[in-house]
């Protein structure tokens, strides 16, 4: 899984493999009169052996419950062109996974295309995290079981740090200082890709959220405080200058996400900026142990940028909802929580007893990294997941523009400001 919330906007990467990612094509089954019998429509994946893992899984919740559950993939940027067609014909999916946020479930809400769950979750007790619960509210009323939580922060080779006696970053002055001596040892300091565009909304979205933390977010996306304060663009300054010094990967536009990871687990990289949705993959590819912080801020730590993949919800034309509140019950359940940490290493939305889990060291940390942050509040945000495409699409492009210095920080903050207030 890669891409993380990959804003869901772009690819919704970040999205659970178990609630969006399963190999096979097509569109949403054949329907039939059954009650008992539920058309389930998620994301295709880009792990084929996702689908056989998630057929076994769900087949326990059929052989429990009495409801067959018919799964289907689309494309994302099929999903994304079909899914609301599908939804107002009545001809769609009675359950399908979907973004967690107000561009994505929250805008179907509004459109009267989803089912209120607010009752079933009373009824069945869903404990999810408030935070990632407000995700799927509309008005007071909640629609959808959230995604995936996923966090945004910086991995790092804590061989390559132990050999050239370096410490793990505490702000940013750590950080350039241990980038400097990385350079000089012959490693890339940090390996960051920015060729698809979505990778530079979350290089903005970490920076700026430990540089004026959650509360400053907060004000930035209620329009508070403007997209090309101080701050913003002091933010793009540094990824500039983070560049121009020989810190990122060669011509970092050029480089695609997957080749930016592959330089970090080989070694050649000692860094990586990017998301909690990496670790599987770290385990399974590196020999080395490894670290993963918040950015760093100017003059401190800094904070984890935090937000959620896609999650379930439930069409509103569906005439079987007894059947798809059982499945979210399944979805929404410790049981299937435990099952999606130790097979898909992605991170639940609810408190879970890890104790026992089969889980790496790594994952263990940033499992308990994030129930710490959903507890304690203290976490900035992905900006593309809670912004619109126009601004998304400023922000993608304003990133590359920096990175190649075809526009200037203080251009790329004004073209974000004129966005947000379309």
């Amino acid at each position: 899984m890669k891409r993380p919330l990959r804003s869901i906007a772009v690819a919704a990467a970040g999205l659970s493999m178990v609630l969006t990612g399963c190999t096979g094509g097509g569109s949403s089954g054949s329907d039939d009169g059954d009650a008992n019998s539920i058309k389930y429509l998620i994301e295709e994946p880009e792990d084929a052996t996702a689908l056989k893992a998630l057929r076994d899984h769900v087949g326990e919740f059929e052989k429990d419950s009495g409801v067959e559950v018919k799964i289907s993939t689309l494309p994302i940027d099929t999903m994304r062109t079909l899914l609301q067609s599908q939804l107002r014909s009545g001809e769609g999916p009675d359950v399908f996974a979907w973004g967690s946020g107000p561009g994505f479930g929250g805008a179907l809400a509004e459109a009267g295309l989803v089912k209120d769950l607010t009752a079933s979750y009373e009824k069945n007790d869903w404990n999810v995290y408030d935070f990632a619960k407000e995700r799927v509210t509309v008005d007071g009323k909640i629609y959808g079981v959230p995604g995936e939580m996923e966090s945004i922060g910086l991995f790092y080779n804590k061989e390559t740090f132990a050999a050239l006696g370096l410490q793990e970053p505490k702000s940013l002055g750590d950080l350039e200082a241990a980038a400097a001596a990385i350079r000089k040892s012959g490693k890339t300091p940090m390996a960051v890709g920015d060729k698809e565009g979505w990778e530079g909304g979350h290089l903005l979205s970490m920076t700026v959220s430990s540089a004026v933390g959650a509360d400053g977010m907060e004000a930035l996306f209620a329009g508070e405080e403007s997209w090309d304060s101080p701050e913003v663009v002091a933010a793009l300054e540094l990824w500039r200058d983070l560049n121009e010094k020989g810190y990122l990967s060669k011509s970092p536009t050029s480089v695609d996400y997957d080749n930016s990871a592959a330089q970090f687990y080989s070694g050649e990289a000692a860094m990586i900026p990017t998301g909690s949705w990496l670790v599987g993959e770290i385990d399974d590819n590196t020999d080395f142990e490894v670290g993963y912080i918040p950015f760093p801020a100017p003059d401190g730590p800094g904070i984890f940028s935090a937000g959620l993949g896609s999650g379930p919800y439930v069409s509103a034309s569906t005439k079987k909802t007894d059947a798809a509140v059982k499945f979210l019950d399944f979805l929404a359940s410790e049981e299937h929580g435990k099952w999606t940490v130790e097979n898909l290493h992605s991170i639940p939305p609810m408190p879970l007893d890890t104790a026992g889990l089969e889980v790496s060291p790594l994952f263990a940390q940033v499992l308990k990294d994030t129930a710490t942050l959903s507890g304690s509040g203290d976490f900035g945000y992905n900006i593309d997941v809670l912004t619109t495409d126009a601004f998304n699409e400023a922000m993608y492009d304003g990133v590359q523009a920096v990175l190649t210095g075809q526009k200037k920080p203080d251009e790329v903050a004004a073209d974000l400001d004129a966005a947000a207030t379309q």
